[in-house]
């Protein structure tokens, strides 16, 4: 879904503080921001929240994350910035980092959805709090309607497909159960939603149904960076999907363990489900948009997530050229994640893994 901004980024941008040549801050203070949208006078930003007290389990990556629901939606205008939606569930480590939760959000009129990640088995849910065990792992839409001073608030969220529980009867990919939804695009049916657990691409219709459109396979294996250095597979970890005019989808991949640098693809799916690879060579790729004609690609960590070590990963807005070449937009962006355009401006979420410290950034597209 696409919409104008109109003169609103203008005004966000002429009142933020300037942190680059190329860019401006418009919302900071965001807690893990993932995926964002436009939608009439307001972008939205999708919060995977910072965890809470518990209970806690095993991460994907093997850390311990622990439950609580401090996950959002936050909406920003030229007023300012609001969490219109809360109460939504989180897995983050005991400091608020990395976290899992509301990953993509999309708003039309007084609708909204959005996917909220997992991140392991469906049935680590079964443990979890009522929020967690009915949200975590799904689709869900809402509504919203003014409360005081103008403000919106929303209905309590309500599940439009359960991606988890489809994971755990299906696997698709038939290594194990494994279920985190994230980015997603509306078709003229319903949605197109990428699971990075199950390294699937699904479709839900507009009732909350779901079919698999197809499963990425595996970039090749690559040396384990411990002794004895043994080849595995790495994962292709579908991360979001955006619609062509031609009715194809485009699917943008980050690549698992051990995150090597040049490994990502963009994949494509016709109408009828034909697969085909149009773009190679980026690196750990969160998501993509379409501006004028264009594909753009957000790559949260240019020289690959394990080569950022305890450091915050730095990465770049690149657009991928005719032949799958891609050109550096933007640069040095703390671990970037989304990225919306609108009329001449675009929009990058940063610190995408940071608690509290997650920013919007807005910038000209002209000459790039």
């Amino acid at each position: 879904m696409s919409a104008s901004l109109g003169a609103v980024p203008s005004a966000l941008a002429d009142s933020a503080q300037s942190t680059s040549p190329d860019w401006h801050v418009v919302a900071t203070g965001l807690d893990n921001p993932r995926h964002l949208s436009v939608s009439g006078n307001a972008l939205y930003v999708a919060e995977a929240g910072t965890g809470g007290s518990g209970p806690c389990q095993a991460g994907p990556e093997g850390d311990e994350v622990c439950f609580g629901t401090s996950g959002a939606i936050t909406k920003i205008t030229r007023h300012g910035q609001h969490r219109v939606v809360r109460g939504l569930p989180s897995l983050a480590a005991p400091d608020g980092s990395a976290a899992i939760g509301p990953t993509d959000v999309m708003a039309h009129g007084r609708h909204w959805v959005a996917t909220i990640g997992l991140g392991a088995d469906p049935a680590v849910r079964a443990d979890m709090p009522t929020t967690g065990r009915k949200l975590l792992g799904t689709m869900v839409t809402g509504k919203w309607w003014k409360a005081k001073h103008h403000r919106m608030i929303s209905t309590r969220p309500r599940v439009l497909a359960d991606l988890a529980a489809f994971e755990a009867a299906n696997d698709p990919d038939g290594v194990g159960p494994d279920s985190n939804p994230g980015g997603f695009a509306r078709t003229r049916h319903g949605f197109v939603v990428a699971d990075a657990g199950a390294n699937a691409v699904l479709k839900v219709s507009a009732r909350g149904r779901i079919r698999v459109i197809g499963v990425l396979d595996s970039p090749g294996t690559e040396p384990a960076p411990f002794p004895p250095f043994p080849e595995i597979e790495m994962q292709a970890v579908p991360t979001s999907v955006i619609a062509a005019p031609d009715g194809s989808v485009y699917v943008s991949e980050l690549v698992g363990f051990p995150f090597k640098a040049g490994a990502s693809r963009i994949h494509r799916f016709s109408r009828t489900g034909h697969h085909s690879i149009v773009a190679t060579g980026l690196t750990n790729v969160t998501d993509l948009a379409w501006y004028r004609g264009s594909l753009y690609a957000v790559q949260i960590a240019d020289e690959g997530l394990l080569a950022a070590g305890e450091d915050l990963p730095m990465g770049s807005l690149v657009k991928v050229m005719p032949g799958g070449m891609a050109k550096t937009v933007l640069d040095d962006l703390p671990a970037p994640y989304g990225v919306a355009f609108s009329r001449g401006r675009g929009y990058v979420t940063t610190c995408a893994v940071c608690p509290d410290g997650g920013q919007v950034v807005a910038f000209n597209l002209s000459g790039k």
